[in-house]
């Protein structure tokens, strides 16, 4: 039983990657070296010629990187090397929350070594080659290490917690978690900019002047409450713009990040958080919370259902039924599931990305908005041209140019 299981595993896997390949070989198709008639007057030759050669090296990079992991996950399935890890591991400690810490902490650490070499090339090859990269080689690797540390610490800390739940409530650990990681989830919105974010990089108030005035104005008008606004010091690992807010209730604030300001005029940046207040007015945040705690409830029921289940562990080349090899097994096994629930979440989003840009529409902020758009895809060289299913199974956004013909031709319902 444990063969047909492991079987079970290995054709997801494939199947996982074979139908990513197929996506990625449909978005190819859509390259061209003549700009498409949609996007004259948006690109010129020049951008366009840019943008698809971009498009093209970053393709490249995602099938040799995932193909490598691919082969990498393969083969510790044919070969029993999970198992052989837990082998190994239980010569060392078979305590009950240090054994999985270390099973996992070593995954997780040899998964971040696997990607390290992809995103160096990345950032110092691809990123410099088109003029993006700001990062120095030494913030890079101090970088890696903080986002690691973060990771060992945080998930340490919650996994300990779950695993100790789990040896003394077992069946019922689920309901327990579920608590325990919707309160971090609670916590993590309220407190990232705050907390997480100043380990990277430095936030400073945004001045007076005509860009404040703009934006306090327009909350005030839009009954948004916020602490205050930041700058976000994103230059110094790239030009590319974003903006963002986070928080719950009055403990709002909204992030812009410097290149936002250098790139756009003052009422294409209120264009931008218009439509992030818009996401906050159509409670979308709120939305996306409780879908996030739901579904992590069913994740959790279903993999108290597999956790030290001696079939699954057998099939990952253990006789011991464990916590952590229920895990792993899990993740592979879930995984059909999860593209699942990842398709309704990203039809979801993309739906609410439109009502945001209604709300724009409200405050006679399209015209600012549409060119705020197109000013950022053209800096950061966005694919405008994506193939269709790739849009379906993997944007959370609309394109571009949906979303400029919706908010030229359609009335929205704001």
């Amino acid at each position: 039983m444990e063969d047909l299981l492991l079987s079970v595993i290995i054709i997801i896997v494939v199947l996982d990657f074979i139908w990513e390949q197929i996506l990625n070989f449909l978005n190819r198709t859509k390259m061209s070296p003549d700009i498409p008639a949609e996007l004259m007057g948006i690109y010129d030759n020049e951008q366009y010629a840019r943008q698809q050669a971009y498009q093209k090296t970053n393709s490249r990079l995602d099938l040799i990187s995932g193909s490598f992991l691919f082969i990498i996950i393969l083969g510790m399935l044919i070969f029993h090397g999970f198992g052989y890890l837990d082998g190994l591991l239980r010569q060392i400690t078979e305590n009950f929350i240090l054994l999985p810490l270390l099973y996992l902490g070593i995954i997780t650490l040899v998964l971040q070594i696997i990607s390290f070499p992809f995103e160096w090339y990345d950032t110092f090859v691809i990123e410099e080659r088109y003029g993006f990269n700001r990062s120095s080689k030494s913030l890079f690797i101090i970088d890696f290490f903080k986002k690691l540390l973060l990771t060992f610490v945080m998930g340490g800390v919650i996994l300990a917690i779950i695993l100790y739940i789990y040896k003394y409530t077992e069946e019922w650990f689920w309901i327990f978690a579920w608590i325990i990681i919707s309160l971090f989830s609670v916590f993590m919105s309220i407190l990232y900019s705050k907390w997480i974010v100043p380990l990277f990089n430095k936030q400073r108030k945004l001045h007076s002047g005509e860009l404040r005035q703009k934006i306090e104005t327009f909350a005030w008008n839009a009954g948004f409450e916020m602490q205050d606004i930041y700058i976000l010091d994103g230059s110094k690992r790239s030009t590319k713009a974003n903006a963002y807010f986070t928080g719950l209730g009055k403990k709002k604030r909204i992030v812009l990040f410097d290149t936002l300001i250098k790139e756009l005029e003052p009422d294409e940046v209120l264009a931008v958080l218009a439509h992030e207040i818009g996401h906050y007015r159509k409670k979308h945040i709120q939305q996306s919370l409780v879908m996030s705690i739901i579904s992590t409830g069913v994740i959790l029921f279903i993999l108290s259902l597999l956790l030290n289940n001696p079939m699954l562990s057998k099939a990952l080349g253990s006789d011991i039924p464990s916590f952590h090899l229920g895990l792993v097994g899990f993740s592979f096994l879930f995984s059909p599931i999860s593209g699942l629930i990842g398709l309704l979440f990203n039809h979801i989003s993309r739906k609410n990305e439109y009502e945001a840009d209604a709300f724009v529409k409200k405050y006679n902020l399209k015209d600012a908005l549409i060119r705020g758009l197109i000013k950022s895809s053209i800096r950061s060289l966005s694919n405008l041209t994506p193939h269709p299913w790739m849009v379906f199974c993997h944007y959370s956004h609309p394109t571009l140019l949906q979303r400029i013909h919706k908010l030229k031709n359609r009335q929205e319902n704001c």
